[in-house]
C-alpha cells in the first residue's frame, strides 16, 4: 500500500468528497482500510460503566477505503498519485506523479 501513516490525505469519494476535506492517516488496517484524523465520524453508543455511569454517546473516526483518498503532497500541496521510484543502488521510495519529488516515509 503506497498511503503509510502520518501522510496527508484528501478525499476524493464519498460523503465528505464535496467539501475537500483532508486529515492526517491515523491507522493503516488489513483490508485496505485507513482511519483519518476528523474524517468519516461516526456515534459509537457506549454501555453504562464506571467510567461512563449514565451511558454515553462517543463520535470516533471509522475506516475509510484506501481508494477513496488521495495522497496530498508535501512539496507541491496538491492530490497526486504516487509512483515508485529505485534508483540503481539504493531502496524504493514513493514520489509525486505531479512535481515529481520524493514523498519522505513519515510526512507529518
Amino acid at each position: 500500500m503506497r498511503i503509510r501513516r502520518n501522510d496527508v490525505v484528501k478525499v476524493i469519494s464519498g460523503d465528505e468528497a464535496a467539501q475537500g476535506k483532508t486529515g492526517k492517516v491515523l491507522r493503516v488496517l488489513d483490508g485496505g482500510r485507513i482511519l483519518v484524523e476528523g474524517l468519516n465520524m461516526v456515534w459509537k453508543h457506549m454501555r453504562r460503566s464506571q467510567q461512563h455511569p449514565h451511558g454515553a454517546r462517543i463520535q470516533k473516526e471509522a475506516p475509510l477505503q484506501v481508494s477513496n483518498v488521495m495522497l496530498v503532497c508535501p512539496a507541491c500541496g496538491k492530490a497526486t498519485k504516487v509512483g515508485m521510484s529505485a534508483p540503481a543502488g539504493s531502496e524504493k521510495s514513493r514520489i509525486c506523479k505531479k512535481c515529481k519529488t520524493v514523498i519522505p516515509s513519515g510526512t507529518a
